[in-house]
């Protein structure tokens, strides 16, 4: 009401006697056109106002209404404007000795007194209205009336609302929740996402989302980009992100990720101001829905492969079989190294490495052959023959093709042993009987592959021991390319898993070789 002010100074001197002749009537000319001019302004103030408002003389007489208090209760500024207080008109009797009250404590009080008064439409219907009152106040202090600010309570309730869900958005939610501008920068961050993102939340504020993620940030740029075009998404997206700070647990994480976009209220037209970003870290649930879906995979690519394999006549095709549905969705490639007796050491030599043998107990040789098994005619054959030092011969026996796609094929039996290194992955799993990882690293040198006497392209490695009847019989070597990620501990048990059926079938393939062996040397 300043300007309702300064209409009442302007109006005091206007009283005033002035100086005679010409000067006096251009002064008054004067004055009149600043007078109108601020009456305009105040007019065009008033009724530009987004909140209803209603203005009275010390006597109660309405001397402002503007368009807002006209669209809410009906009566226009020409019907209000000029009668004395609300009652008959815009109160009932009733309710009108409470706000006359209500208005004369504001005229009295400093400050704003906040009240709910029930007034009433032009068509006779109650509107409850959240009114701001405040007196106005003329030269030298004198209160010359009051104005009225008032909305209907349900719009402001409506605004509190959406004031208090913003705030608690901002602090006390549990989803992360980012504001991002049209530029795809943050303009605020919640609690929440800075402890995900890992930085302070004023850390995070005008920075390109490239330096906070170092994956996935294309496809989260995409999708706010497609927000602020087309609009909001109809259902949550699951975006895996790799965060650039080093301290984190999980290389890559999963965010749970809704989008809305915001327009300006104020806009004639929808402007949009960016995006509401809201994610919440839900890795550890989407890591045990996969380990789940990966073990009833593998669950049922055992149980096919035994049912295959029982339908095969050869135990060694059945070895084959059993390869063949291991490598699905498991590794590149797969090979089977069966061990032979190592040859006898000259006479006085002194072995160079550590005691390995094909048959670690005299139990085993016994129930695997009877008497007179030749050495080296079948896996584990040197049983019973005591430690011999020396690497054992490992003999390729079974290999997936290096080339196109297609069934594991059983090679020659040449009795030729494949030339490993001597620290070969091979010979620790058959040294230590169980399963050995390794890797070609981040480097990937030239050759890692064929050093290893490996199909070339593959980086991951893992050797796992075949033991059959307290024996090792050898050892199978899954292979992965850089398409995959590195074995795991997870992958070690479901390979040690495959190797004991190939184990079994090879084992009883190599007993039925000695069976019809000895079988056709008693004819």
């Amino acid at each position: 009401m300043t300007a309702s002010s300064a209409s009442s100074d302007l109006s005091g001197v206007s009283g005033l006697p002035g100086p005679p002749g010409p000067v006096a009537a251009a002064d008054r000319a004067t004055e009149q056109t600043d007078e109108s001019g601020d009456s305009g302004l105040l007019a065009a103030l008033l009724d530009g106002m987004d909140a209803a408002l209603a203005a009275f003389a010390a006597d109660g007489t309405v001397t402002h209404w503007n368009h807002e208090a006209e669209r809410i209760l009906g009566w226009t500024t020409a019907e209000a404007v000029g009668r004395t207080g609300l009652t008959g008109w815009a109160v009932r009797k009733e309710d009108a000795d409470g706000i006359e009250a209500a208005l004369a404590a504001a005229m009295r009080s400093p400050g704003r007194q906040v009240h709910e008064f029930a007034l009433l439409t032009k068509d006779g219907r109650r509107v409850l209205l959240r009114t701001q009152s405040s007196a106005v106040r003329g030269p030298g202090g004198r209160v010359v009336g009051v104005y009225c600010a008032f909305s209907e309570v349900h719009t402001q309730l409506d605004l509190e609302r959406s004031v208090a869900l913003a705030e608690a958005l901002f602090e006390d939610a549990s989803w992360g929740v980012v504001l991002i501008d049209a530029d795809l920068r943050p303009a605020v961050v919640n609690a929440h996402a800075g402890r995900i993102l890992g930085v302070g939340r004023t850390a995070l504020l005008g920075r390109p989302l490239g330096e906070l993620l170092a994956q996935g940030v294309e496809e989260l740029e995409c999708a706010l980009q497609h927000v602020l075009a087309e609009g909001a998404p109809p259902a949550t997206a699951e975006l895996w992100v790799t965060l650039r700070s080093e301290g984190a647990e999980f290389p890559r994480r999963c965010w749970r990720s809704g989008f809305v976009r915001l327009a300006s209220p104020l806009a004639e037209e929808p402007v949009p101001l960016g995006v509401a970003w809201l994610f919440q870290d839900v890795t550890d649930t989407k890591r045990a829905e996969q380990e789940s879906s990966l073990l009833r995979f593998r669950a049922r690519q055992l149980h096919r492969a035994g049912r295959a394999a029982a339908e095969c006549p050869d135990p060694a095709e059945a070895a084959a079989v059993h390869l063949d549905f291991a490598l699905a969705g498991f590794a590149d490639h797969g090979l089977v190294d069966l061990a032979t007796t190592p040859l006898p050491a000259p006479y006085g030599a002194v072995a160079e490495d550590e005691a390995y043998d094909a048959c670690d107990t005299g139990e085993g040789a016994a129930a695997a052959g009877g008497t007179g098994m030749p050495p080296g005619s079948a896996p584990g054959a040197d049983a019973g023959h005591g430690t011999r030092h020396g690497r054992p011969r490992l003999v390729r026996t079974l290999a997936s093709p290096a080339g196109a796609p297609g069934p594991a094929e059983r090679l020659p039996a040449t009795g030729i042993p494949v030339p490993y290194a001597p620290r070969h992955p091979v010979f620790q799993a058959y040294e230590r009987r169980g399963s050995v990882r390794t890797g070609a690293g981040p480097a990937s040198p030239e050759g890692w592959a064929a050093a290893r006497h490996w199909p070339d392209g593959t980086v991951h490695g893992l050797c796992v021991a075949l033991r059959s009847r307290g024996r090792t019989l050898g050892v199978a070597t899954f292979l992965r390319t850089p398409a995959r990620r590195p074995f795991d501990r997870a992958d070690a048990d479901y390979a040690e898993e495959v190797a004991a059926r190939i184990a079994a079938a090879l084992d009883l393939a190599g007993a039925a070789a000695l069976g019809g062996a000895s079988s056709a040397h008693c004819r």
